[in-house]
């Protein structure tokens, strides 16, 4: 049998109970049989990977790699992976850094098969590095498949303060959350966006984004979510958030069901010359 998470709540009181049972919740997901047979086939496999095309005939340790930087959709799309690690992340304009979405960048940055003389893979501590990483995700898979927006802040508590830590310019860290599709929809939920927000140019976006944090947490830097108090703030934001939006989505429903009650009974009557 899998592991499967305890979340016995919802929202962000079911958070809160995660959050004090998480590193026995982890470690028992680590030890399962079926994790430790994927991690035990990793580090005795990935060190003879010599090229991408080796990588995606290997479906085993392509599943490993992908669940490990967020990209286990991708399993079946094994030409589109093989292209996306063959290029060059060191060339501006090139496949992979003309991708939106940066997890796909940093699959190709993490084996190098598209820059580096010979690919990180061949190195000492590489597979603990991936295997660190495919351990968190595959929690976070695990617990996605009962609650997904737990999945979400778990993912978010993982990433956003690695981003705070980047030696880069705020633009380019709100451009990496836009382009961070579990890091977004955290955001955009916390600050109850409409679904036009996308639309809008990158530049817009990102400025309501620098917006809406300054006025939640007193800051639009995402440098202070090395915070913990910080990054606490916007999970508890985006958990309320969800609730108001499923309370309204359900007024919404019970309004649309008993108009159309209403409606009903009025053409019943109506029928039957009342």
């Amino acid at each position: 049998m899998s592991f499967q998470p305890i979340l016995p709540l919802d929202g962000y009181v079911g958070w809160r109970f995660l959050q004090k049972t998480l590193d026995k919740q982890q470690a028992a997901h680590a030890a399962s049989p079926a994790n430790q047979r994927d991690e035990d086939y990793f580090r005795e496999n990935i060190g003879k990977i010599k090229s991408a095309e080796e990588l995606v005939k290997d479906r085993r340790l392509l599943s490993v790699a992908l669940t490990a930087y967020g990209l286990e959709d991708d399993l079946p799309n094994k030409a589109y992976i093989q292209k996306v690690l063959e290029s060059s992340a060191k060339e501006d304009g090139s496949f992979v850094n003309r991708l939106a979405d940066k997890r796909y960048k940093a699959l190709n940055q993490a084996f190098g098969f598209g820059d580096a003389y010979m690919p990180w893979n061949q190195f000492e501590g590489f597979a603990d590095k991936v295997l660190g990483s495919f351990e968190s995700r595959s929690f976070e898979i695990a617990v996605g498949e009962q609650s997904e927006s737990m999945r979400l802040a778990l993912s978010l508590e993982r990433e956003l303060p690695a981003l705070a830590e980047q030696n880069s310019s705020e633009n380019t860290r709100w451009f990496t959350i836009l382009g961070t599709p579990s890091m977004r929809s955290v955001f955009e939920t916390a600050f109850m966006l409409p679904s036009s927000f996308g639309t809008l140019d990158l530049d817009r976006q990102v400025e309501i984004m620098k917006e809406r944090t300054e006025k939640l947490t007193g800051s639009s830097s995402v440098e202070q979510f090395k915070d913990p108090e910080a990054l606490e703030k916007l999970i508890k934001r985006y958990f309320l958030a969800e609730q108001v939006q499923e309370i309204q989505s359900n007024q919404i429903t019970n309004n649309t069901a008993l108009t159309m009650l209403q409606q009903g009974q009025a053409s019943l009557r109506s029928f039957l010359g009342r």
